[in-house]
């Protein structure tokens, strides 16, 4: 399929299609469903995405120039390097848009974002930058957050439930009500600057 063909796409099924290293510019999908599809360094200018779902698909260091989300959920994905301060998020979300279950997204940022309800499930977000942003209520459930930075981040409510590997300051970040497993928690008191004996 070309998408130089037309600039709206309602409920197409794209399957093992490659447009990496390509612009897609001014296109709309709406309800369309993306599998197996390479989009490594493409470009999304001023696109729109809604109720779209990517499968086994490669969005690696995509650029996101002020495209729009709208409930879309990545399964199974890879997207390393991603840049999500770029995308032209709405004024007013009560939810997150964008939802990540068994994905790769190690050296993305969310610097700075309102991401309330963020579905980041059982993926790899190594070297991600959460921080200044508001994750409330946001699920971070069996996610590996090595290296992952968080500060002045609002994490009231949000379920680190089976998540590994965070470093997260309890003096420097909001985790009112947040849960955490119980022996992956020791980590919260590494900020404390005490010792931990048998």
């Amino acid at each position: 399929m070309n998408l130089d063909e037309k600039n709206e796409y309602w409920s197409d099924n794209f399957i093992g299609m490659d447009f990496s290293g390509k612009e897609i510019n001014a296109k709309e999908f709406d309800g369309c469903t993306f599998q197996k599809c390479d989009f490594s360094e493409a470009t999304f200018k001023r696109c729109t995405f809604a109720d779209c779902e990517f499968t086994n698909c490669n969005l690696s260091i995509a650029k996101m120039e002020y495209s729009k989300f709208s409930d879309v959920c990545f399964r199974d994905s890879k997207l390393i390097g991603i840049n999500w301060t770029k995308v032209s998020w709405p004024s007013l979300m009560f939810s997150s848009p964008i939802q990540f279950y068994n994905s790769i997204i190690n050296d993305c940022t969310f610097y700075g974002l309102s991401l309330q309800e963020l579905v980041l499930e059982d993926c790899k977000a190594l070297n991600v930058d959460f921080r200044e942003g508001d994750f409330s209520n946001a699920n971070f459930t069996y996610t590996d957050l090595a290296g992952s930075l968080f500060a002045n981040t609002n994490l009231t409510s949000a379920d680190f439930s089976e998540a590994t590997d965070y470093d997260i300051d309890i003096h420097k970040n909001k985790i009112k009500k947040a849960k955490f497993s119980r022996f992956e928690a020791i980590r919260l008191l590494d900020s404390l600057e005490i010792e931990l004996v048998d």
